[in-house]
């Protein structure tokens, strides 16, 4: 027996036109408590899917979804602007969502495009809720993760090879010498690249002979203040480093408060390699080292992927797949001279 708006609506004690307007995003004219009890409703019947299958079958916008886990990092402004031109160049419009890595909002968000019926979705997934995506791929909505790995789930996937980026960082700093490199990361949380760039430099360290020390790897929360507050703890330990590998660009701003705190100077008495090339990097003082990935490339291929999920005639044929872009080193004054032979990783 199929669900109706009506079926809805009962379960919910609200009118089917109020039922209508929630879930097609229009949400001026009900309390916060109506909508997510219609929105709850909803989920609890499993009605979405169904009327989300029926107008698929005779609707297409030409319209897609992308929402990111946190839009203030620079890194997405290239992603966005890589997705951006190739919806423009093949006549696509983007509908644009943050989910700020918080689980809820971006389930929120998920339902909400395909309410309003957005052919398909790019996501860099907040990866708390892993069922979420796995309805996706249940419902046969089109859809691609960009720059994190979803466990468990077969679906397309467009990454940056963080295990090599890490090591050309880590292998750069130790052709110059260095040898007590700290790392500071994000918690890992099962996310891929915090996960893979703690590897690469666990394997550039190795590769070299150098000895881990767990005193070095720093993994540091995200609130305001806690990455400066590390610094100036590590700094100010016998184990301090001679080096820094950063892996987060937002996370470089940081660290290079806590040095300046410390009375220190990069890189005569500290050297630092930066993740994820940006506008400003050139321009601190020195210019930053960092490991570039290629944000745009990331954005291309995504849409144009995601593109041709959408106007694919045999999507049942399509086989998801993993594909894993190159990373590279752009070389400043950070670490201080210049390297004598370039960098390799096996």
């Amino acid at each position: 027996m199929k669900l109706t708006i009506a079926d809805v609506a009962k379960k919910a004690g609200v009118s089917k036109s109020t039922v209508s307007r929630i879930i097609n995003g229009n949400h001026e004219q009900n309390t916060l408590e109506t909508i997510k009890r219609v929105l709850q409703v909803v989920e609890d019947l499993d009605y979405r899917p169904n009327a989300l299958a029926r107008s698929l079958k005779s609707t297409k916008t030409n319209v897609i979804g992308i929402i990111l886990s946190k839009l203030q990092n620079p890194f997405w402004a290239s992603v966005l602007e890589g997705v951006e031109d190739t919806c423009r160049n093949l006549g696509y419009n983007l509908m644009i969502c943050n989910s700020n890595e918080e689980a809820d909002l971006e389930e929120e968000y998920i339902r909400s495009l395909q309410m309003r019926q957005v052919d398909g979705l790019i996501l860099n997934p907040t990866l708390k809720k892993v069922e979420t995506y796995q309805k996706i791929t249940n419902d046969r909505f089109p859809f691609i993760a960009i720059n994190r790995k979803i466990s468990g789930v077969e679906a397309n996937m467009i990454t940056v090879d963080n295990v090599k980026g890490a090591k050309l960082a880590v292998e750069h700093l130790i052709n110059l010498g260095k040898r007590k490199i700290a790392i500071f990361v994000y918690p890992p949380a099962g996310i891929s690249p915090r996960i893979e760039r703690i590897e690469g430099y666990k394997q550039g360290l190795a590769k070299h002979g150098i000895a881990i020390n767990d005193s070095l790897i720093n993994i540091v929360g995200e609130k305001k203040g806690e990455v400066e507050a590390e610094v100036k703890k590590l700094l100010s330990s016998p184990e301090r480093p001679d080096a820094v590998f950063s892996t987060n660009n937002i996370m470089t701003l940081d660290i290079l408060e806590g040095i300046k705190r410390m009375g220190l100077i990069v890189p005569d008495d500290i050297a630092l390699v930066g993740y994820d090339e940006t506008v400003w990097s050139r321009h601190l003082n020195p210019p930053l080292t960092t490991v570039k990935q290629p944000a745009y490339e990331m954005g291309e291929l995504a849409a144009h992927k995601l593109i041709h999920l959408i106007e694919s005639k045999n999507k049942d044929n399509d086989i998801p797949e993993l594909v894993s872009l190159e990373p590279h080193l752009i070389v400043r004054q950070s670490c201080g001279q210049a390297e004598k032979r370039r960098v390799s990783v096996e």
